[in-house]
């Protein structure tokens, strides 16, 4: 790896000390929340839909964790207003790990992916194709 993932580390450790959109959305469309029991992350992901009920208006998190989980969760929330539902679902951990620009070990992609994940249970769960309390990444083997 050479300059360019120096600046994406910058970018990761921005976003962790300085992370955007944390806080709460009152009167979110849909709130999740999900865990990675293996490193102790946690996210609440807030989301508010547009009158359309498809579009992503605003997205707010809460959370607890290391450094790739929490800039995740600031980076995606960042990267999903203006998205459909259905984009949102459509992501994957390579556009996850391709927002962060850095190579994850196979350790950290499950910090990675949390806030993925809990926005799209979330999705899921707002429209009746799913039915949990809680996300996890324990069975993300």
């Amino acid at each position: 790896m050479g300059m360019g993932s120096d600046m994406y580390r910058q970018q990761i450790l921005d976003h962790y000390k300085n992370p955007r959109n944390y806080g709460e959305i009152e009167d979110a469309t849909y709130t999740h929340v999900g865990e990675n029991p293996m490193c102790g992350d946690e996210i609440r992901m807030d989301v508010k839909l547009d009158e359309d009920d498809e579009t992503i208006e605003a997205v707010a998190f809460q959370g607890d964790g290391c450094a790739i989980s929490q800039a995740s969760a600031s980076m995606l929330s960042g990267e999903l207003r203006g998205k459909t539902l259905s984009e949102l679902q459509e992501m994957d951990t390579d556009t996850v790990t391709e927002m962060l620009g850095v190579d994850i070990s196979p350790m950290r992609v499950k910090c990675a992916v949390l806030a993925e994940k809990v926005a799209q249970d979330g999705a899921e769960i707002y429209l009746g194709e799913k039915n949990i309390d809680k996300t996890t990444t324990e069975d993300d083997d």
